[in-house]
């Protein structure tokens, strides 16, 4: 004679380990290059200088432009704030694609770079947030009426 339990799953809302670990990993590129970016805006070292001149902006405006890269990029590494950090993000890498884009740079090296950028920033933030992606699933699918 075999005992059996029945046994209920219950939907607890957790995400797979390895797609925290695979959102983590494609969020840490993208933010190790903005705090180095950010970093040697605020030192205004000789590269800086070159890049601002030939983007048409005041040297002045560089630390500026730093600190602002690392007030977004502290909104988007604090998990409660990911999501508003990612946008803000998205604004500022678009200035930068429209920067670009005005002197004619290289398309696929210069102009589409901050895309890049954003697309990792995205990436890992809907691969750790089980929410964000749930969302984008459903609104994709047309299965959750709640938000169209």
């Amino acid at each position: 004679m075999v005992d059996t339990l029945a046994t209920t799953t219950i939907h607890t809302g957790t995400r797979p380990i390895s797609l925290a670990r695979a959102g983590v990993v494609l969020s840490a590129l993208p933010v190790l290059f903005l705090i180095f970016d950010g970093v040697i805006k605020l030192t205004v070292i000789d590269p800086v200088v070159t890049s601002m001149g030939e983007l048409g902006y005041p040297v002045s405006l560089a630390r500026v432009i730093g600190a602002l890269e690392l007030a977004c990029v502290l909104v988007y590494v604090v998990p409660r704030t990911s999501i508003v950090g990612a946008i803000l993000l998205t604004g500022f890498l678009g200035g930068a694609i429209a920067s670009h884009a005005r002197i004619e740079s290289p398309l696929f090296t210069h102009t589409l770079f901050g895309t890049y950028v954003g697309l990792m920033i995205w990436g890992g933030l809907i691969l750790r947030h089980t929410t964000l992606r749930a969302l984008i699933l459903n609104s994709a699918t047309g299965r959750d009426a709640r938000w169209a």
